[in-house]
């Protein structure tokens, strides 16, 4: 017999794709798994869609919690079903899994269920079907204030539903490395250590032009006879489209000299990056929290970000870094040259940025949720 608090985290992905949504799924399910097998009446299983056996990273959690079903939906909502409807807690990780959570509450009325909701996917109004199927959720997790302030007003729920659940640093994030930059990297980029060095690290994708590198070059531009040094670096995989884009405000700029489109890194690469950078910038506009903040964070670089999203969590409301607004040219300009001057003003304190994000500080945020939700 199944115990009351069995738990069932339900996902999309997790390990098959890389980004903030399966980053933060990884990181849920480790915290789960975690303070699940420190107590005695607690156990967790965690369903993905899309993974496949295979594709488990166990450092975050073992093979005997998680089931991936490879895309074959019908077997994997049976699992949901059967699994959820003898279940103290249903942990959804996308609001695109509602219908399966609103179809356990269905058959299992008792059963607890949990959203989280990270950013872009529930920034709209919701048909009504669909808000009536997230009223039977017990409790939503957003990422940011910024969201959870999006879904409350486009949708008319009650704040009570809500409680932010910021993201967090993953653990296993390489080390800091020293304070000089890597040789290898200077020879790759064609750098050298007196230059400043501005880097964007994101999925550079042509369907997805809100991360504010467009007004990051054109700052490169207008700052560079004052600063024939600066460098810029956008780095992330891109696609044929925005590639051809970019590179021809680069070419109308005349920035060949001063932006570098890197590519694709891998991740045993990202701690280098970060040690090149002089200043992490990226003035976006619909980030839903932005893991990559508080990752520059943590390897001691300065933080730009924009003021009219999820990023204003990340930089604890501009305590950890400096919020601009992403639409306004000038200010990121202005932004940006304030931090070239001012450097050591906006390195932040990497225990403070730890008390706020630290994956051990998730996971006991999480593990009162949890208990509050029980106990409902």
């Amino acid at each position: 017999m199944v115990p009351d608090s069995h738990t069932i985290f339900l996902t999309l992905r997790v390990f098959s794709a890389k980004g903030g949504i399966e980053k933060v799924c990884c990181l849920v399910g480790k915290a789960l798994q975690e303070f699940s097998t420190a107590s005695t009446n607690r156990n967790v299983k965690i369903l993905s869609l899309y993974d496949t056996p295979g594709d488990l990273n166990n450092l975050y959690f073992p093979a005997a919690i998680f089931s991936g079903f490879g895309k074959q939906r019908s077997t994997f909502l049976w699992q949901a079903l059967k699994q959820g409807r003898k279940s103290r807690v249903v942990i959804l990780s996308h609001v695109n899994l509602l219908v399966i959570g609103f179809l356990i509450r269905c058959i299992a009325p008792k059963t607890k269920l949990v959203l989280i909701t990270h950013g872009i996917e529930v920034w709209y109004k919701f048909p009504l079907w669909k808000k009536l199927m997230l009223k039977q959720i017990d409790k939503i997790l957003p990422v940011s204030e910024f969201t959870k302030r999006k879904m409350m007003e486009l949708n008319q729920l009650p704040e009570e539903k809500f409680t932010v659940f910021n993201n967090c640093l993953d653990p296993f994030l390489p080390l800091p490395l020293s304070s000089q930059k890597p040789v290898q990297l200077l020879h790759r980029y064609k750098l050298t250590t007196d230059d400043i060095v501005l880097l964007t690290l994101t999925r550079i994708n042509s369907k997805e032009r809100y991360k504010g590198y467009d007004q990051v070059m054109q700052a490169v531009h207008d700052l560079k006879s004052a600063y024939p040094t600066i460098k810029y670096l956008i780095v992330g995989k891109y696609d044929a489209a925005e590639k051809h884009r970019i590179e021809t405000i680069i070419n109308r700029l005349q920035l060949k000299n001063q932006v570098i489109l890197t590519g694709f890194i891998p991740d045993e690469e990202l701690a280098e990056h970060f040690a090149l950078a002089d200043i992490y910038c990226m003035p976006s506009r619909k980030e839903g929290f932005g893991i990559v903040f508080i990752e520059a964070m943590f390897y001691g670089k300065p933080v730009i970000a924009g003021n009219m999203d999820g990023s204003v969590d990340a930089l604890k409301n501009g305590v950890f870094g400096l919020l601009v607004n992403p639409m306004d040219q000038q200010q990121i300009t202005d932004g940006i040259k304030e931090v070239i001057c001012n450097k050591e003003k906006y390195i932040p304190q990497q225990k403070e940025v730890m008390a706020q994000f630290s994956f051990e500080v998730y996971k006991e945020k999480l593990r009162k949720i949890m208990e509050e939700i029980d106990t409902a």
